[in-house]
């Protein structure tokens, strides 16, 4: 089975393209590190709860949209080699001028690895 990361964040609802335009830069270097899918998913239906939420995971304030996102990769081998070679690449350096702004606060952003449980295909 694949291995998947997750993010969530929260993006100024105006950055909507701006996000798209960062995403088309960055989210190549994962397929090209051997992500098999990457997906950007603007908030539509993100209901308030009661107790907790995807906002409040984020600390989004009102004038921010909830973003979902994540990244499949074949096996968590492949994803942890192609994190570490990432982490070395200039092109993902927030710091290298070369780079677009993140058009979000990087401090409040969640991620994480899933191994999937179950998988179900139509």
């Amino acid at each position: 089975m694949s291995y998947m990361d997750g993010f969530v964040l929260a993006v100024p609802t105006a950055n909507k393209q701006a996000l798209i335009d960062h995403a088309c830069q960055f989210d190549p270097i994962f397929l090209e590190y051997g992500a098999t899918r990457v997906l950007e998913c603007w908030g539509d239906d993100v209901p308030h709860g009661k107790q907790t939420d995807f906002y409040r995971a984020v600390a989004a304030k009102e004038d921010e949209t909830v973003v979902f996102s994540w990244v499949e990769w074949p096996d968590k081998a492949t994803r942890d080699q192609a994190m570490a070679r990432m982490m070395e690449d200039p092109r993902m350096d927030p710091g290298n001028p070369a780079n677009q702004v993140m058009p979000f606060d990087g401090a409040r952003m969640i991620f994480g690895g899933f191994t999937p449980v179950l998988e179900l295909n139509g």
